[in-house]
């Protein structure tokens, strides 16, 4: 039986994969490892394939034509079969001892019949540009070591946003919303996050720093300057993002889970906000109003909801200048305070 399948989407990643993929192979026989060449130039497929032959038994690849992250995520959909489902990019790594808790807390609840529909973890962002690293640890929202419904999170506060290093979703919950993320396209990260979450019931936070999250290298889509260039790919996540579900969908769960599919849209949208202020340069102010226009217009509930009734009131009512000046002074201060890019 596989217990987790993970993804390792690869694109030009010769330089990472000997990192990535041998701190997945020691889950064995027990994991499903699929390293999707999304159309490399390098020897990205040839490292694969080493592995493949290596592995065997736990080590598949699938080469494929250039389609972005995304498209790597829903390649390896398309074939697994493992009970859960994990991305790692092919730059990032597991911490070996969190990883094998991880699996053996998974084949634990299996045995015992016990239904998690996503096991949260920690993450770590290592700076190798600057010597540091920074683990981001959960404990303060959600209760460790324990079976979680909704009703047992805490309110999140900005800190707790769900990110998808944290994530290890059970595949029936990414199948049953149907889950196929938009190709060509940076940041679909929040979409994977987002769009299942509504169908999860049960939770369980282990806490340990299992993903080890690579910042700072340069080409990553999420420098300043990418973030800048690529301001589109934001708002077509955010576009899609507004439209899944509407407010009425989103109002009819339960008080808490509501909550944090609320919070998951506003984080996003402020982060929006925050791609259109540094994309002006490049001509992101015509396309926001149009992105902002669609969204009023189309869930003007939800619209509603997160400018008039959430934190996000502030930049719904300060004027343009003094927004886009305190959103460049806000993003200082949560890079500084979790160790990002």
């Amino acid at each position: 039986m596989k217990y987790i399948t993970f993804v390792v989407p690869s694109y030009n990643a010769e330089k990472y994969l000997d990192r990535s993929i041998p701190s997945l192979v020691p889950g064995g026989d027990d994991v499903e490892i699929i390293i999707v060449n999304d159309g490399s130039k390098d020897k990205t497929l040839e490292i694969a394939n080493k592995y493949a032959q290596m592995y065997p038994n736990c080590v598949k690849v699938i080469d494929k034509p250039n389609g972005g992250h995304g498209s790597g995520i829903n390649a390896a959909l398309e074939i697994a079969t493992g009970l859960y489902f994990k991305c790692v990019d092919s730059d990032d790594w597991l911490d070996l001892d969190s990883y094998m808790k991880l699996l053996n807390l998974i084949k634990k609840h299996h045995g015992e019949g016990t239904i998690i529909d996503l096991y949260l973890t920690d993450f770590t962002y290592n700076r190798f540009d600057e010597g540091k690293t920074k683990l981001h640890d959960h404990s303060r929202a959600y209760p460790p070591n324990k079976i979680l419904h909704w009703k047992d999170m805490k309110y999140p506060r900005n800190m707790d946003f769900f990110m998808m290093h944290m994530f290890t979703y059970r595949l029936e919950i990414l199948k049953k919303c149907n889950l196929k993320l938009p190709e060509h396209t940076f940041y679909v990260d929040n979409l994977f996050v987002y769009e299942p979450l509504f169908y999860v019931k049960t939770m369980y936070y282990l806490p340990v720093g299992m993903y080890q999250y690579y910042v700072g290298h340069s080409g990553q889509s999420v420098s300043y300057e990418n973030m800048a260039k690529n301001y589109k790919h934001q708002f077509r996540v955010f576009n899609r993002m507004t439209h899944v579900y509407s407010y009425e969908q989103i109002n009819a769960l339960d008080k808490k889970h509501k909550r944090y599919m609320l919070f998951a849209v506003l984080v996003v949208e402020a982060l929006t906000l925050f791609y259109y202020v540094i994309g002006k340069k490049q001509g992101s102010k015509p396309e926001y109003k149009e992105l902002m226009r669609a969204y009023k217009k189309d869930n003007k509930g939800l619209y509603n909801k997160i400018h008039f009734r959430t934190r996000y009131i502030i930049p719904t009512i300060l004027i343009p200048p003094i927004r886009d000046i305190g959103t460049k002074i806000g993003y200082k201060i949560v890079k500084k305070m979790t160790g990002w890019y």
